[in-house]
């Protein structure tokens, strides 16, 4: 942080370095181009500079080589230059821990968009699903911690992105795919019917059966793969021409079996059909 900062404040830019850095961490979702127009936006910076600021954060090669051409970028600027030895300490000292080159590169294009950080900022990433984005990032901050206290307490942290991390592995086969804990799917096919399809979930809740309404309106074959991948017993299928019937649909996702049912101001029938199937998945029938 303090290698960008310290470039900044060679170009003239420190009072902008906020949005400039705030921009410079969206490099990694949006284009160059787009970058460099908030930069120009949203913090006043001409092309040129905003060019110059890209530049650095496009610095490549092995991590002696971006050093050495970082040496040269900030050259005669006290900031950049204490922050060009934090980085250049911290490969040493990987090194000197046996921790191998290839398990951890400068990438000076990580700026972090929070204003508090004041030194090494990082992002960590699996190997096996770099796409999936940091599941660990941080950095050091020197002057949070006053913020609250009259004590000067330097710190580093770091916040793990549980879901993602889980989501990962869960993909990577290292843990069990999840669960569901409730039997029943409430598919959602028309958003104009969604009202519809809330109390047909209400309903079936209010009578003790667990469900979960699908979150967005697909086709079917998207969510009863869901429901499989999840564990669900039963779905409750209904389009607009069903619900216009007034009929749903029961499908039986472990017997592969389905009926279909009255639905509308009594909903017994609905709720007798479920009962049944979710009976008969457990070797007994209600009558």
């Amino acid at each position: 942080r303090q290698v960008l900062t310290g470039l900044l404040e060679k170009l003239g830019l420190l009072d902008a370095s906020v949005p400039v850095l705030r921009a410079l961490d969206k490099l990694a979702k949006t284009s160059v181009e787009a970058v460099s127009a908030e930069m120009q936006q949203a913090a006043g910076l001409t092309a040129a500079q905003a060019a110059e600021v890209l530049t650095l954060a496009s610095v490549k090669g092995s991590n002696a080589e971006i050093l050495q051409q970082l040496a040269t970028i900030v050259a005669g600027n006290a900031r950049g230059e204490a922050g060009l030895k934090r980085l250049s300490d911290m490969v040493a000292g990987l090194a000197a821990a046996g921790v191998p080159e290839s398990r951890f590169e400068l990438d000076v294009s990580i700026a972090r968009g929070l204003d508090y950080y004041t030194g090494v900022v990082f992002e960590t990433y699996l190997d096996a699903l770099p796409g999936i984005g940091s599941i660990c990032s941080g950095g050091r901050y020197d002057n949070l911690a006053g913020m609250y206290t009259k004590q000067h307490l330097p710190g580093i942290g770091a916040s793990l992105g549980l879901d993602r991390l889980l989501a990962a592995l869960e993909k990577l086969g290292k843990l069990p795919a999840s669960k569901t804990t409730v039997p029943i799917l409430v598919a959602f096919f028309d958003p104009d019917r969604l009202s519809d399809y809330l109390k047909i979930s209400r309903t079936i809740r209010e009578a003790g059966f667990g469900c979960e309404l699908y979150p967005e309106p697909k086709k079917l074959g998207a969510q009863l793969k869901y429901a499989d991948q999840k564990g669900f017993r039963i779905a409750v299928i209904a389009g607009s021409q069903e619900l216009e019937r007034g009929v749903v649909q029961l499908k039986d996702l472990q017997r592969k079996i389905s009926s279909d049912v009255a639905w509308g101001n009594d909903p017994s029938e609905l709720l007798r059909g479920l009962a049944n199937m979710l009976q008969l998945n457990e070797g007994n029938l209600v009558v």
